[in-house]
């Protein structure tokens, strides 16, 4: 008798709380989902080149859970505390037919540990399925064969999603049980409404909304001009700001409204307009501080949510090759590794061998007052050319000596990259000999450079230094066309005039990081080893896999193969797929946990309004009996609410939107939301505003649902539809 009241119990209240029951499905789904991470293909994949970064990120999950549970645990205890206040008389009837309160609190534990397995059965289900959807997704964005697919389940994350959320609503529980203890039988069967609030003075409301739009503003204006000052101290002062500000504001605004009310009575008769303004001003201003945090919550989930989106969104372009060419880069003897790369095992994977020799030039002896060598080459006549081209602001500043460093950054014009460049390194310059870098041409089709003795092309890293156009710079192109039409040499070497050719196409020198230069010479073989430190010099092989395999297999399985073999070799090498794996790392660190987190943020926010919503309906149920009596239809009481619906989602929406608008626009000027083509940017911000409303809208019109059911349950009379 008593367990089939607990399961009938347990099954009503699934029913009339379905939001809520989703929602805690929902969040064990997510909460499966961020502790299988480190069982997903992508991670496993990763972990074998950025295992130390991996560890890391996996550390960091138990953190992310602990803070999604200590949050949901104020979600439960809410909605708990709500589904006891609409029981209160049920309950109050059980004490009065002879039960004893211990058995009452035990019901209770027993009603939420069904309802907690049955979320634990959806959740874990939904979320193992969701997991292995996202592992197969980015396997397939990535591309066939680069990714091992396995079935898996992580029992590790299935044990520590129920403990700790079984955890959480036995306390919340047991804190509501502790409470319902303590109450006596007349107190559960008259209901309380919550007490009428003071509305204030107009003034004072006046003041409130003041004081709250001041704090917005300003705090709006720290993050568009002084994000990044103070090592970004400022933005917490920011937040600090934004969040009064918007608790002052809703408190003001929500008081305010009766005003607006007041001045609709002789306006307005059709219908209950008057009355839904009144009981959507109460039901702001006696919960202007939920209905403000829920408006931070969202503003935090679209901030979030647009960041992690991003990342997403520069996918294709953060895994591109770029001006990557090379697949495979062996460093080693030369004679030994030729001899390896061209033998039998490896042919099938190697194509466009070519020998990359690099080194610096050497100077002149200790000639400075420092102590440090003396440069053979002199550029002060390019050096001249290239201050001129700059815009005059920048002109000034190195002219002045104002400017000392340089950063070399996309935001920067080209003239003034190519000139931090080039004072930093062009006096002890990396030569590279013209032969190897026509191996690299020649890889991608481009005509050899057939460079004089006394010409140079100056290389630029591409991977480092900005280009718009891989294959010329035109800042540099122009001065360097119009030296040779004068027939002029801008620098000279050892004292040698030396002219320098217009940009050659510029690429990786190597699959990843063994060559991390900013600027070189490629000069004549010839030069090369008159001009060459021979203590700076190094050799590396680089070759690619061939094109008809990858017609045939794709890339990443040959290169994986290839990536075995030279294992067992003993040389030092690197591959493309240490550059993808780092760049796919990026991606997922990126991505995974901020929209996760953001995804929280806005169910736990949507979630609130939604039981706060629900116990007004409760608590003002006596007066949808009056106006029924008065002559109200059910209709018109439903038209009521959904416009109360409509405004309890609206007004924290409206300003989450603006704030986080603003939150958007500083982190994308400010390059942490990094948007490369900005004709995007409107397109971008208005798919992340659908995302959001979407789910917002879901929510609203769930909770309007169960409003007209509330509604459907009038029946005082027998004509009130």
């Amino acid at each position: 008798m008593f367990s089939s009241l607990i399961y009938r119990n347990a099954k009503r209240s699934r029913k009339e709380n379905l939001i809520y029951f989703a929602t805690l499905v929902t969040a064990i789904a997510s909460f499966y989902i961020i502790l299988s991470l480190g069982r997903q293909d992508v991670i496993l994949f990763l972990r074998e080149f950025e295992s130390d970064s991996i560890d890391k990120l996996l550390a960091l999950m138990p953190i992310v859970y602990l803070f999604a549970l200590f949050l949901l645990f104020f979600l439960i205890l809410f909605a708990n505390q709500y589904q006891l206040n609409r029981r209160s008389k049920e309950f109050g009837l059980y004490l009065m037919l002879g039960m004893r309160k211990e058995r009452l609190v035990l019901q209770l534990l027993a009603e939420g540990l069904i309802t907690s397995i049955l979320a634990l059965i959806g959740g874990i289900l939904i979320g193992g399925f969701l997991a292995k959807i996202i592992s197969l997704t980015v396997s397939k964005l990535i591309g066939q064969g680069i990714i091992g697919h396995q079935i898996s389940l992580s029992m590790g994350a299935i044990f520590s999603t129920i403990t700790g959320f079984l955890f959480i609503q036995l306390v919340a529980l047991a804190i509501l049980g502790g409470k319902l203890f303590n109450q006596e039988v007349h107190q559960l069967l008259h209901e309380q409404m919550d007490k009428r609030q003071d509305m204030g003075h107009f003034k004072g409301n006046l003041l409130n909304v003041l004081v709250g739009s001041i704090l917005l503003g300003v705090a709006y204006w720290i993050v568009l001009y002084r994000f990044m000052e103070f090592g970004g101290l400022l933005l917490f002062v920011a937040l600090a700001l934004g969040s009064l500000g918007t608790i002052f504001f809703m408190r003001g605004f929500g008081k305010l409204l009766g005003l607006m009310a007041y001045l609709s009575e002789g306006k307005s008769t059709k219908g209950l307009y008057i009355f839904t303004l009144r009981q959507f001003q109460e039901n702001l201003a006696n919960k202007s501080t939920s209905v403000a945090v829920t408006s931070i919550l969202i503003t935090l989930s679209i901030i979030l949510i647009a960041n992690g989106a991003s990342t997403i969104i520069g996918f294709e372009r953060g895994l591109s090759r770029h001006s990557s060419i090379y697949d495979f880069t062996v460093k080693g003897s030369s004679q030994k590794v030729e001899e390896f790369l061209t033998s039998e095992k490896m042919v099938p994977y190697v194509e466009d061998l070519n020998l990359l020799k690099i080194g610096r030039m050497k100077h002149q002896g200790e000639g400075l007052e420092d102590g440090m060598p003396l440069s053979l080459v002199d550029w002060s006549k390019l050096r001249e050319e290239i201050i001129m081209a700059l815009p005059s602001n920048y002109k000034d500043q190195i002219l002045s000596g104002e400017m000392q460093g340089y950063s070399i950054s996309s935001e920067n014009p080209e003239a003034l990259n190519l000139f931090g460049v080039l004072e930093v390194d062009i006096t002890k310059p990396y030569l590279i000999p013209e032969s190897s870098y026509n191996g690299l041409l020649e890889a991608i089709g481009e005509k050899p450079l057939n460079l004089d003795l006394d010409e140079i092309t100056l290389y630029f890293n591409p991977d480092l230094m900005p280009m718009d156009n891989l294959d010329s710079m035109p800042v540099l192109d122009s001065i360097l066309e119009k030296a040779t039409k004068e027939g002029k040499s801008l620098i000279s070497i050892n004292d040698q005039a030396i002219y320098i050719r217009p940009s050659a196409p510029m690429r990786g020198l190597v699959a990843d990081r063994s060559v991390e230069i900013y600027l070189a010479f490629i000069v004549s073989d010839h030069m090369f080893e008159q001009l060459l430190n021979t203590e700076t010099y190094d050799s590396y092989w680089n070759f690619r896999i061939p094109q008809k395999i990858q017609e045939n297999r794709g890339l990443m399985k040959p290169m994986m193969e290839a990536r075995d073999v030279l294992k067992s070799s003993g040389f030092q090498f690197e591959s493309y797929l240490q550059n993808f794996g780092r760049k796919l790392f990026y991606v997922v660190a990126g991505s995974y946990t901020i929209l996760y987190m953001g995804f929280l943020f806005l169910i736990i926010a949507c979630t609130v309004l939604v039981l706060q919503f629900l116990t007004q309906v409760k608590q003002t149920r006596q007066r949808y009996l009056t106006l029924s009596m008065l002559g109200a239809k059910r209709h018109q009481m439903k038209k009521s609410m959904h416009k109360q619906v409509l405004w309890t989602f609206l007004l924290p929406m409206s300003l989450a939107c603006v704030s986080g608008g603003v939150g958007i626009r500083a982190m994308i000027s400010f390059v942490i939301i990094s948007i490369e083509n900005q004709a995007l940017l409107y397109p971008i911000a208005f798919t992340f505003a659908c995302i959001v409303a979407l789910i917002v809208t879901i929510y609203g019109m769930a909770v309007a649902r169960s409003a007209d059911h509330e509604i459907d349950k009038l029946r005082w009379k027998p004509n009130i539809d």
